[in-house]
């Protein structure tokens, strides 16, 4: 166990410095959809659009506490980790920004809704603590990083799981396709403030997710096998727990 242990660490150790040496951010400092950038109307629209889904996520949560206290840790190591990840922002479409999201890990771990507490908590932080703005427009990135997101990790997670029992290309999957969703919908959001001229809100939407194609894609994979790798630390440290979120068959965690 302690061999075991050990080389999960060192892994995890390497894939994060792998991750952040090939991932390494430029001087992007937007949400990926800054500050001011959506009209008021459409600002106002996603936030109401987002409020049940927090409301919901905040009862979930009170729920795991409430009955699993000793998950504290680590749902604040789910939180932690999403903002990590989703702090590393590359400029992409003007007004926007490309990123990995890192909320993949914590709906596989404690369901959608709690994602979208602490993944609206993460962009606000980024948008206080380190300058990214976006107050007006956390609403449109709650519902794309901290809905919609989260609700396709659980689901695949769920249908890869169900169909075929490996769990590492459930994470995998997951952690991947969040991502990627999370960038279909910011296209949407984007298409429908900015239809284009010729060929309105479709034609807006293939060019903002085209370009955003370039960066995403390679991020989502990326993003996927760095979540495998603290998906197998977790695995070797916090078995039990995992076993307790029935994430893992009580045989599998002694």
């Amino acid at each position: 166990m302690n061999r075991s242990r050990l080389v999960s660490t060192c892994l995890l150790i390497a894939g994060f410095v792998l991750y952040f040496l090939l991932n390494e951010p430029e001087t992007g400092h937007a949400m990926h959809i800054m500050e001011g950038y959506l009209p008021l109307s459409w600002a106002l629209f996603w936030w109401a659009v987002f409020l049940p889904f927090f409301i919901l996520g905040l009862r979930s949560i009170n729920k795991i506490v409430k009955e699993h206290p000793e998950m504290k840790l680590l749902i604040g190591v789910a939180g932690a980790f999403a903002f990590v990840l989703s702090a590393l922002k590359i400029p992409s479409v003007t007004g926007s920004s490309s990123h990995p999201t890192g909320t993949g890990l914590g709906a596989i771990m404690f369901g959608p809704f709690a994602m979208s507490v602490l993944g609206s908590m993460v962009l606000l932080f980024q948008a206080l603590l380190l300058a990214h703005g976006g107050l007006t427009t956390l609403g449109a990135n709650a519902v794309s990083m901290a809905v919609v997101g989260p609700m396709v990790a659980y689901g695949i997670y769920r249908i890869i799981m169900k169909a075929s029992g490996s769990q590492r290309l459930a994470v995998f999957a997951a952690a991947a396709l969040a991502d990627l969703a999370t960038y279909v919908v910011t296209s949407i959001q984007l298409a429908l403030a900015f239809p284009a001229e010729s060929g309105g809100v479709l034609a807006s939407f293939a060019k903002f997710a085209g370009i955003f194609a370039f960066t995403q894609v390679p991020l989502a994979i990326s993003e996927g096998l760095l979540t495998v790798l603290v998906w197998n630390w977790l695995l070797s440290y916090n078995a039990k727990e995992l076993t307790q979120l029935r994430l893992l068959k009580q045989e599998e965690s002694l």
